[in-house]
């Protein structure tokens, strides 16, 4: 017996390939001070040649990794994310390079969150992240209103209770 399941469709936000292009390209920049300071106290200190060869070898691999993870990455990234949400299943379907398919069954769900950091706060984005006995999985970069509707679509599905929703956490105090 083989569960049929059809291929996810939705896709994750276009501006998240801007919000990882500059979040790479900060990465960059700091690998880049790193490595000029180091070439800088090479050159007042004139450690050992071969220090200076590690040094520059360091930096044409920065170089090498800022051109993937600023130009190609967030590429294909975001057009390879794809997700589906049913009253069954969480299917996540990932990967430019190695393709990774994700089956999350609803009845497994136990929590469903939003997280946003500054620069997908910038770009109104959220990652939707849902979790569950083993493990926890990340939707990224999804608009507002689709990130909150999916929360709410998924905790619906899922049957998780929303503690807002029932009363403030707060109230909840033990009387004596």
């Amino acid at each position: 017996m083989y569960l049929q399941v059809k291929q996810p469709e939705r896709r994750i936000s276009r501006k998240a390939v801007t919000v990882w292009r500059l979040a790479g390209t900060i990465s960059f920049i700091v690998w880049m001070l790193v490595i000029v300071a180091l070439l800088f106290l090479d050159h007042i200190f004139d450690w050992y040649n071969w220090i200076g060869i590690v040094i520059d070898i360091a930096m044409g691999l920065n170089i090498l990794a800022g051109f993937y993870t600023i130009i190609l990455k967030p590429y294909y990234v975001q057009k390879t994310w794809r997700y589906e949400i049913d009253e069954e299943y969480i299917q996540l379907k990932h990967g430019h390079l190695v393709e990774e398919n994700t089956l999350i069954p609803m009845t497994k769900v136990e929590y469903v969150s939003t997280s946003q950091g500054p620069f997908l706060r910038k770009y109104r984005l959220y990652d939707v992240n849902v979790g569950t006995t083993a493990s926890r999985h990340t939707i990224p970069a999804l608009g507002e209103e689709e990130a909150i509707a999916l929360t709410h679509q998924i905790a619906r599905f899922a049957k998780v209770k929303d503690e807002f929703e029932e009363g403030s956490a707060v109230d909840d105090e033990p009387k004596a």
